[in-house]
């Protein structure tokens, strides 16, 4: 066993500084970084792709920050591995909680605010979260082929920090 590990800390340059990786130990630990984000992910919600709140967005910048140090040799190799599986299993434990208790996924993943109702725009919602006018109405061509304030039923700023629109029926 001992003499595998040697083999594998050797192809991989498990004992070597960073700046003395060679471009085979670089590329190893890229195809096999990558192999387990790809594992990673695919333990992850799948919501962490789709739906970015402030949750997953946290979870996506540690994640690569960690794996990049695996790569580049600046971190240890199989620890940071298996802080990236502690990191998906946090996250999954949070969004779990999240869903269970809607208070606590409020606190987690924010709430999502009426910017707008029956064409009256909420001003005090839009200044809360930096949204002028204009911004709504660019949302609302985009996302609800709306162009005019008047013809707008409801616009919500949603969690992942999307602007969801519905315009009045004509």
């Amino acid at each position: 066993m001992q003499s595998f590990y040697d083999a594998v800390s050797s192809l991989l340059g498990l004992r070597l500084e960073p700046k003395d990786l060679g471009f085979m130990q670089v590329g190893l630990r890229g195809i096999i970084v990558f192999l387990v984000s790809l594992v990673l992910v695919r333990l992850a919600t799948r919501r962490f792709l789709a739906k970015m709140s402030a949750l997953d967005a946290i979870l996506g910048f540690i994640l690569a920050s960690m794996l990049a140090r695996a790569v580049n040799g600046s971190a240890a190799f199989f620890p940071t591995l298996f802080g990236g599986f502690v990191l998906v299993g946090l996250h999954r434990l949070l969004v779990a909680a999240a869903y269970r208790w809607s208070s606590f996924g409020n606190c987690v993943k924010g709430r999502a605010a009426v910017l707008a109702r029956h064409g009256t725009l909420d001003l005090k919602a839009m200044a809360a979260n930096d949204i002028s006018k204009d911004d709504l109405l660019e949302e609302a061509r985009l996302n609800g082929q709306v162009e005019e304030q008047d013809r707008i039923k409801v616009a919500t700023l949603e969690r992942n920090g999307q602007v969801s629109v519905i315009p009045e029926k004509p």
